[in-house]
């Protein structure tokens, strides 16, 4: 059927009496200053009426294109926005603006993971560090061995080939995790390993912040190198001495956004996809302290249940959507108040990046409970609605 829009400069109408009929059957709009005969329409719905369901809309009693009405509305993020609401209204699924959230929906998923104090023992040994390479090693062979093998820390011998060499390798965050914690010694000071790794990476003190932070409830934490990410990530228990997947294949990888930083979404996306690849579930970690603010969402998604769909006037929406773009930047800070939004309103949190074809891909997320922990950790995975 045809449908009709009005457009007065500031709001887009619907007045006819079929079209207000469609809108209230396809749960598009709200009633306009509460009568059922009129109904107001959100930009990214009038948007979509005209792109894809060949709605004609008028201005002052003259046809006006998509183009005039975008232009018109000039709301952030307008485009993103859009195609994000147009990509799940093309689903058959219901979509409505963040604003309408009343209350706490109860369904914000947790995920805890297992915590054990991690006492590190005494390291009586000296190391030489290498500046050029952030590596220590420490060449005593019964303490280097001891530490890899009871604790995991470093590399003793050749990776995945313990008999083949006799030295222990540390990271520079291994290294400095000695020495705080250990009494483990090197030829240069835990000042002068910090600043040698702070000119390397500016943000290596959030790192080294998230690793110790691990590390000290009984993780085993390495290099994420081969996948992309900072680390890879062990639960309390894992060892290099068993001899099966546990340890050959770590499950989990980190990657940490601290909440100062900002970084292009397409980028971000990328390290998702290859843990999903690698069938690995992938951890945002943001450190730092957080400050007072607002988070932005876009709307509450309405899923199904047994294969139909829901909607507003029967059921409870299941997410709450935050619409991105490829080329966006976004800050750590914007995305953990996004994340904490979210959780107060009770509901999974579906990031929706629109690339630059207009192709919307969803992660989800889901908070991490670790005991104890000052910071924040989230699990975020591939999601197809």
């Amino acid at each position: 059927m045809a449908v009709y829009l009005k457009f007065d400069g500031k709001k887009v109408l619907v007045e006819d009496a079929a079209s207000v009929q469609a809108m209230h059957k396809g749960f598009f709009g709200l009633p306009y200053l509460g009568k059922g005969d009129r109904v107001l329409l959100e930009p990214e719905e009038a948007m979509y009426f005209m792109d894809v369901r060949n709605a004609s809309c008028e201005k002052e009693g003259e046809k006006i294109s998509f183009n005039q009405l975008v232009a018109a509305l000039k709301k952030p993020k307008l485009l993103a926005r859009y195609y994000c609401f147009k990509d799940w209204r093309d689903r058959g699924l219901v979509a409505r603006p963040a604003t309408e959230a009343t209350t706490d929906y109860g369904r914000s998923p947790v995920v805890k993971y297992p915590s054990k104090k991690f006492v590190a023992p005494k390291v009586g040994a000296k190391g030489i560090f290498f500046e050029d390479d952030l590596l220590s090693v420490m060449d005593d062979e019964e303490i280097g061995r001891s530490l890899y093998e009871d604790c995991w820390l470093g590399q003793y011998g050749t990776y995945k080939a313990r008999k083949h060499g006799r030295y222990l390798k540390l990271d520079v965050y291994e290294t400095l995790f000695l020495m705080k914690h250990s009494g483990y010694e090197t030829d240069a000071s835990k000042a002068a390993i910090v600043r040698a790794a702070k000119a390397r990476r500016s943000d290596f003190k959030s790192l080294y912040d998230v690793y110790e932070d691990f590390r000290l409830r009984g993780f085993v934490v390495k290099t994420g190198f081969k996948f992309g990410t900072h680390f890879r990530l062990y639960f309390p228990g894992a060892s290099p001495t068993k001899e099966d997947a546990e340890w050959m294949h770590s499950r989990h990888v980190i990657h940490i956004f601290p909440r100062h930083a900002k970084m292009i979404i397409s980028e971000w996306a990328r390290a998702i996809r290859v843990a999903h690849g690698v069938k690995k579930t992938f951890i945002l970690a943001i450190p730092g302290r957080k400050r007072k603010g607002k988070g932005d969402l876009d709307y509450l998604l309405f899923h199904r249940k047994h294969g139909v769909p829901r909607n507003p006037k029967e059921h409870e929406p299941r997410f709450a959507m935050l619409a991105l773009s490829e080329e966006e930047e976004i800050g750590g800070e914007e995305l953990s108040r996004s994340i904490e939004k979210a959780t107060k309103l009770g509901l999974d949190l579906l990031l929706a990046i629109c690339d630059r074809e207009t192709s919307v891909t969803y992660y989800r997320v889901k908070r991490i409970d670790l005991p104890e922990s000052r910071f924040e950790y989230y699990e975020i995975e591939w999601f197809q609605p």
